[in-house]
């Protein structure tokens, strides 16, 4: 029996045979290592791991007692025996004293132990050479104390506390030997196993990608485990039985699911199908909004978020009125041919088009999507990319639907005129399926490639011009012509709409300005001359950031009155009127006739001027003409000369030019006006400046119909113009004008050349008076 100071070993099990440093950062260590300095430096080191003391120790050497390279205390021991801990006893220092009892280790059966030893040595060895330890190799080998052997175990890295406790607890060799062959064996059978999982994960691996490491990985360890079939196969097929999907869906979502069971995980057509069926699952194939019965209210509705636009309106509420009396009657079977509807708002920029489109949703009660196709080119945009190519996705039309969440949304195509077609196909061709209302109940999808049924959505399309849309696209949609607005409509969308939105983004509380509606009538009339109402939300905003700077800069902020805006300081906001009529400066000269025209930003007065000067006979045509206007020009000084009105044109060089000469002009619309120009040159009367045309002209001098008469007329009275010719077949377009513009002008419509000549023409006395003041 020995009494020996406690050095207790809180995550560390020492057997005897080993040679540690132990860092003493606790008093406690510290006071034992003092003690045992009393004690012929021999120490009792315990295992003590959840803070109960193990029953067993090992009695220890002090061998040295200093710092480790961190500047850390430690003491280096050298384990020498087992040793039962008996009673406490008193002892020098401030150390725990005990009695202790050396154990000595046991052998029963010498030819038992002799056997167990060389099968323990040769699972060590086998642990070792996987490690490349060959110097301890050579040291294991020389052992030839079967009890050293076994307590070579506390190098051990397999080995928990728990197990390396046991070892030390137990006397008998044997025993010990056992449980480590049993323990080693166990180890070993798991570094195998990890070891032919990482071989499998290798060979079928590059290097470089991680990601596809783990993939490799994860299907190793459950080719380990039995689990050969796919993890997310099962989820899909329960997915796709539970989902409320149509019975040819499904049945194509099932074959799918079983190509995904068969499939290898490491197979790219894997990750294929799983994205197919992702997107397949979340389509709201069954999901639709209910749509609104209160027709007056979405009538307000429309109302209150844009100013005009009856025929849009108009037809809204029609196309709602319509299904509602289907669905009383029964007939709004889902999928049915041609219930749905296609309307193609056509206007110039900044009359509403788009922004239309979000109050139809609202006051439907249906959820919206806009589909910018401006710029589209690639066919597979509209119908999908099939599958088999890299990054396949569906097309912008599921695309949207998925979005919205519902079947029967409101879906915008905008800018449908400015879709492309190069190599990759013509997206307005794939467009012909889905906007016509007889075959959309089964748009197939080149990604999906199952039927999806389109006819309850409402799609509603924007273009800013119709000529570019192809002829059969045009043909399946319902054309509402958005003309431009009036004067008194602009003043009335900017009070109701612009003024307001616009104080809020100026910071402004609506008390601080107030801007009345002969300013906002002064603003559209002499800054904008526009057919929507872009511009004018400019040139509102404009003044608005000035009246803040106004408002920053005064002496009291906090009390000032609101500051008004009139049209006699509009100048003060927004600087010199940019449009004021110049249509009587234009045409104060014989030779130069007032034209209306149609461009892609609206109707817009177009200025013909005609010259002749000495010179070889001829005709000189600039302003970037077409061939159509340049035709018209060569018509117009045929029937003149014809009609013996063309007096010495032909003797001499004539220049026929329109102004605004960088911007492309073309059409046959200008016909009149060239024949107006170049009679009122070659009679030497000039146009009167009230009087704007417009109108084609044949050789014999009939006036031909035109298109666009309502945005031309539109641009006269912007222009400030009082008589306009059209021709007589046009006569029924003027129910599009809106009364305040009709009542406004004085409208000729005219059948023949000499009405317009009569019409237009200064005449002689007023003409002398024009070209010789001083005369008259």
């Amino acid at each position: 029996m020995q009494k020996l100071p406690v050095l207790p070993l809180s995550d560390s099990v020492v057997l005897p045979g080993m040679v540690i440093p132990i860092e003493l950062d606790e008093s406690e260590s510290r006071a034992a290592v003092d003690a045992a300095q009393t004690a012929d430096d021999r120490l009792l080191l315990v295992p003590r791991p959840d803070g109960q003391y193990a029953p067993v120790g090992t009695i220890a050497e002090l061998e040295q007692v200093g710092r480790l390279p961190n500047g850390q205390p430690a003491a280096v021991v050298r384990a020498e025996s087992r040793a039962k801990i008996g009673a406490g006893v008193i002892g020098p220092g401030a150390a725990l004293w005990v009695e202790v009892h050396e154990v000595e280790s046991v052998v029963k059966d010498p030819e038992r132990v002799a056997e167990l030893s060389r099968t323990y040595k040769s699972l060590v060895t086998s642990i070792l050479q996987q490690r490349n330890a060959w110097q301890m190799i050579d040291s294991v080998q020389k052992i030839t104390d079967p009890s050293q052997l076994a307590d070579t175990a506390g190098w051990a890295p397999y080995l928990d506390h728990d197990q390396k406790i046991e070892l030390l607890a137990e006397p008998d060799v044997i025993v010990r030997l056992e449980k480590l062959i049993d323990w080693t064996k166990d180890h070993l059978t798991e570094q195998e196993v990890a070891e032919q999982i990482a071989t499998d994960v290798r060979d079928g691996m590059e290097k470089t990608q991680r990601e596809f490491l783990l993939r490799q990985q994860l299907a190793a360890i459950r080719k380990e485990l039995g689990e050969d079939e796919p993890d997310g196969a099962d989820d899909y097929r329960t997915r796709v039985e539970q989902a409320a999907l149509p019975e040819d869906v499904r049945k194509a979502a099932l074959t799918e699911v079983g190509k995904l069971e068969r499939a290898s995980e490491q197979s790219p057509e894997s990750g294929w199908i799983r994205t197919w069926l992702d997107t397949v699952l979340e389509l709201p194939w069954n999901v639709r909004t209910d749509d609104s019965d209160d027709l007056a209210r979405t009538r307000e509705i429309l109302d209150a978020d844009h100013a005009g636009l009856d025929d849009v309106k108009e037809r809204l509420v029609e196309f709602l009125a319509v299904r509602q009396r289907r669905n009383r009657r029964g007939l709004s079977v889902i999928g049915g041919r041609g219930s749905g509807a296609v309307l193609s708002l056509v206007g110039p920029p900044g009359v509403g088009k788009t922004s239309i489109g979000e109050s139809v949703a609202r006051a439907l009660g249906r959820k919206f999507v806009r589909v910018a196709l401006g710029g589209v080119r690639d066919e597979a945009e509209v119908r999908g990319h099939r599958r088999t190519y890299v990054g396949a996705m569906p097309g912008r039309i599921v695309r949207a639907i998925t979005e919205a969440g519902s079947m029967n949304p409101v879906i915008l195509l905008d800018e449908i005129d400015k879709v492309g077609s190069d190599f990759r196909g013509d997206p307005a061709a794939a467009l012909l399926e889905v906007l016509d209302p007889a075959q959309n109940h089964t748009f197939r999808d080149h990604y999906l490639e199952v039927d999806l049924d389109l006819s309850d959505v409402l799609f509603l399309a924007t273009a800013n011009v119709i000529d570019t849309i192809p002829q059969p696209l045009l043909d399946r949609m319902e054309v509402v012509a958005l003309d431009g607005y009036t004067e008194d409509e602009k003043v009335a969308i900017g009070r109701d709409h612009l003024v307001p939105d616009q104080i809020g983004k100026a910071g402004l509380e609506p008390t601080d300005v107030e801007i009345g509606d002969e300013a906002l009538g002064l603003i559209a009339r002499e800054y904008t001359m526009e057919a929507g109402v872009r511009q004018l939300q400019r040139a509102i905003a404009k003044v608005l950031r000035k009246v803040t700077v106004q408002l920053d800069q005064a002496a009291e902020p906090d009390d000032h009155q609101p500051v008004a805006v009139t049209p006699d300081n509009l100048k003060d906001y927004l600087g010199r009127p940019r449009f004021t009529p110049e249509t009587a400066e234009r045409t104060s000269v014989p030779g130069v006739a007032t034209g209306l025209a149609v461009t892609g930003a609206g109707g817009d007065v177009l200025f013909i001027e005609a010259t002749e000067m000495d010179g070889e006979a001829g005709l000189v045509l600039t302003g970037q003409l077409g061939d159509v206007m340049k035709e018209s020009v060569q018509i117009a000084l045929s029937y003149l000369r014809s009609r013996g009105q063309a007096g010495d044109l032909a003797e001499h060089r004539i220049h026929v030019h329109v102004p605004a000469g960088a911007v492309p002009k073309d059409g046959p619309s200008a016909g009149v006006t060239m024949v107006t120009a170049l009679a009122s040159l070659a009679s030497g009367r000039p146009v009167k400046s009230t009087v704007g045309m417009t109108g084609e002209v044949t050789l014999q001098g009939k006036v031909l119909p035109i298109g666009g008469v309502k945005q031309k007329l539109l641009a006269a009275h912007r222009a400030g113009l009082t008589d306009v010719i059209i021709p007589k077949r046009n006569e029924p377009d003027l129910d599009d004008l809106p009364d305040s513009v009709r009542g406004a002008l004085n409208i000729h419509p005219v059948g023949d050349v000499g009405e317009v000549l009569a019409i237009a023409l200064e005449d002689i006395a007023t003409s002398a008076a024009v070209q010789n003041p001083q005369a008259a």
